[in-house]
């Protein structure tokens, strides 16, 4: 297990990745991550020579709100692999008020192929699919964490 955090407040932009300090860190080289930055490596290395994969479950938790001045609308952090948002991981949060913070959770389980790596980011994204809701440009996160597990 490794894990991951950063509880100073950040705002992120839509599409923007968390940012995590290392807390526990990964000291056998599957995960790497670089302090202060939102990328994880992945590294897909097997035990068993006959087996091409490996999994990890990526846990990512936090406390999301609007920022004094924004719209009320439904705001959203969700886990993307390779640049592409896990849609099953969507956390979405629609407070009652600008600066109220509520607690949300992303998870996924990231399939690695031996050899290969994946690069996981948990980021803001919109928090409605209708097309008429015009998403928060920014919001705030602060407590954030994440922990990754190998788990085949």
């Amino acid at each position: 297990m490794a894990e991951y955090l950063f509880n100073q407040e950040q705002s992120l932009s839509l599409n923007q990745a968390a940012i995590f300090e290392n807390s526990i860190p990964c000291n056998r080289g599957l995960v790497l991550h670089e302090s202060q930055s939102g990328i994880f490596t992945l590294r897909g290395i097997v035990n068993n020579p006959s087996c091409g994969f490996t999994r990890y479950q990526v846990i990512a938790r936090g406390n999301i709100a609007l920022p004094e001045g924004a719209t009320v609308t439904p705001i959203a952090m969700a886990l993307s692999s390779e640049g592409e948002v896990r849609p099953t991981s969507r956390a979405i949060y629609t407070p009652a008020a600008v600066e109220e913070f509520g607690n949300v959770v992303s998870s996924a389980i990231i399939t690695v192929f031996r050899g290969c790596c994946a690069h996981v980011a948990w980021r803001a994204v919109a928090g409605s699919d209708d097309p008429t809701v015009t998403p928060a440009p920014i919001l705030n996160l602060k407590n954030a964490s994440m922990e990754i597990y190998r788990i085949s």
